[in-house]
């Protein structure tokens, strides 16, 4: 919807995910979300992710910056951060050294839907996708991750901006669309 907004308004915009986003970096997409929630151990999973978004910020997200284009990118290091930095043990520090390694570089805005834990793991094993590898986990993560998520917020309040995701999608989209206008 963002995407979409911001092109009806003269924008050339990028939308793009991690992990993903270029054709390496789906690759290892496959490999971290499918398959037995316990099939990585936590410092192989960062190693994977690291590489699938080095891989991603040199094909998709760098040359469309240099191009002057509006980069939308649904999870990047953040999501690193918490999912292996924090649900299988204190790995922040490794997360941050290969960040600063491999990618350098931080968003310039970071949008945070925050929600109940509880509704947002039941809209995601809603979808019945094939990549559910983190809900299955269960509860106890998601509400560590929305703390985690919480706290990342506050360390980097230059960037954040937290949204209520508790409210139906068009509210909520509103908020997006308005933050992303004010800072573009």
């Amino acid at each position: 919807m963002l995407a979409e907004h911001l092109i009806g308004m003269g924008h050339k915009v990028v939308l793009t995910r991690e992990p993903g986003g270029s054709d390496g970096a789906e690759e290892i997409r496959s490999l971290v979300l499918e398959g037995d929630p316990d099939r990585w151990s936590a410092e192989t999973e960062i190693l994977l992710f690291t590489a699938a978004r080095r891989d991603h910020l040199e094909r998709t997200i760098e040359p469309a910056l240099t191009e002057g284009k509006v980069v939308i990118c649904d999870r990047f290091a953040d999501s690193t951060r918490m999912y292996q930095g924090l649900s299988r043990g204190d790995l922040r520090g490794l997360v941050d050294q290969l960040h600063s390694l491999m990618i350098g570089r931080e968003p310039d805005l970071t949008v945070l839907i925050d929600m109940d834990p509880e509704t947002g793991l039941s809209r995601a094993k809603g979808r019945q996708g094939s990549e559910e590898r983190f809900e299955d986990f269960g509860i106890d993560l998601q509400q560590k991750m929305r703390a985690g998520f919480l706290a990342l917020a506050d360390e980097f309040s230059d960037r954040f901006r937290v949204i209520d995701g508790n409210r139906d999608m068009d509210s909520v989209a509103r908020d997006v669309t308005d933050i992303v206008q004010q800072t573009l």
